[in-house]
């Protein structure tokens, strides 16, 4: 199904044109667009790091992504039309117009380059060779080397078309396969009754002499997500004004969310894609913030653990194993079917993220930095830089895994 989608976008659009490959011939509508944000946005960081930052501190992390229902409104409203307006295809190239001068641009550029490759980039490849890791026992450098050749090769050969299309399929399979794991997990407790209830009594049997109750014991307000503005982990005003400064910039100003916007037919589109990506930035609550805190019910020995050498016999980690929240509850609790569809929603939540991810950082590379040094390339030629600017960087992404 998935060469299906590729085929179609490599035949629905003009490959052969800047603007083709890396905006997709601005031929696109609202449904694949808001797929595509929201399946850019959710990575396999986000199934292992929600869940495992919910079973450790209970619902409140569901908040930064309901922070974004309104942010994407203000991109669509506001953000979107200025840089239709401006006419550009990056947002370094946006800078430069607005200000002036061709170093800020190439700073920009530059940065986020390297926050793509030492950040993004390789957050999900970790995330997603964990549970690779855990599911099939794959050296965790081999499973790094085949997604990156799979995520590859589609995104150099079929451009932004390509990626959104992707998205789209990888985005159902996403919601389903979750779905399902939700009702097995709820199943499993006993109802949201029963789950807020046995929360909250999940302890771990070895606590250890010198470490504090705290450490192990569920918060009093886990299923707060308006947190004391003093004592609480994550305060209310912290969530409300200081999340929504961040999320300004990445949904308003980053080269991939932007990117999307910008491929689309007309504003109408754009702003209805949006409004999609907002209603499905409602799931990942249920979809990754309840089963994360349902695991530690479950698996509260493993995924609560405090004592270190425990920890390390369970996850390799001296530090805890809540990282395991999600891939356990996957293993453990799923029968062998649906553990090979979950198996292909952590895949394709790994690759709809690395994908949107490469197109981005091959256009600011090609508009934006060879563009400097090759003034007078041909559209020919900034076709190949493109394409090749995907196998140029993947050194670096694998290098920014190393480090992580």
């Amino acid at each position: 199904v998935t060469t299906m989608f590729l085929i179609t976008a490599m035949v629905s659009t003009n490959r052969a044109t800047v603007g083709g490959f890396f905006l997709a011939g601005r031929s696109m509508v609202w449904w694949p667009i808001g797929a595509s944000l929201f399946a850019s946005n959710i990575g396999s960081g986000h199934f292992v790091g929600i869940a495992g930052t919910a079973a450790a501190g209970g619902l409140a992390i569901g908040g930064f992504e309901w922070n974004a229902l309104v942010v994407v409104v203000i991109l669509a409203w506001l953000f979107v039309p200025i840089y239709i307006k401006a006419g550009v295809v990056t947002m370094p190239e946006y800078l430069k117009k607005r200000f002036g001068g061709q170093r800020i641009r190439i700073y920009l550029s530059v940065l986020s380059l390297f926050l793509y490759v030492f950040t993004k980039i390789s957050a999900d490849m970790f995330s997603g060779a964990i549970f690779i890791n855990q599911a099939l026992g794959l050296n965790i450098y081999l499973a790094v080397i085949l997604l990156l050749s799979i995520t590859a090769l589609y995104t150099v050969t079929g451009g932004l078309a390509a990626v959104i299309y992707t998205d789209t399929l990888q985005t159902i399979i996403m919601v389903v396969g979750s779905f399902i794991l939700m009702g097995y997990a709820f199943n499993e407790v006993g109802g949201y009754e029963n789950f807020q209830s046995r929360y909250m009594e999940a302890i771990p049997t070895l606590t250890g002499v010198n470490i504090s109750a705290s450490c192990y014991t569920p918060r009093p307000d886990s299923f707060h997500i308006f947190r004391n503005a003093v004592t609480g982990d994550l305060p209310w005003p912290g969530l409300v004004f200081g999340l929504t400064v961040q999320a300004t910039w990445y949904w308003c100003t980053d080269q991939v969310i932007v990117q999307r916007c910008l491929s689309a037919k007309n504003l109408s589109h754009v702003k209805a894609g949006c409004i999609l990506c907002g209603y499905l930035k409602l799931l990942p609550m249920f979809l990754m913030v309840f089963p994360g805190m349902i695991s530690r019910i479950l698996y509260t020995d493993e995924v609560a653990c405090v004592e270190p050498e425990e920890c390390l016999k369970y996850c390799g980690a001296t530090v805890g194993c809540t990282n395991i929240a999600y891939p356990k509850l996957v293993l453990d609790l799923m029968p062998n079917g649906l553990r090979g569809l979950m198996l292909s929603v952590m895949m394709a939540s790994l690759m709809s993220s690395l994908t949107s991810i490469f197109n981005s950082a091959s256009t600011l590379f090609t508009m934006d930095i060879y563009t400097k040094i090759r003034s007078s390339a041909s559209e020919k030629e900034l076709m190949i830089a493109g394409r090749c600017s995907n196998t140029q960087l993947s050194p670096l992404k694998f290098f920014g895994l190393h480090l992580l």
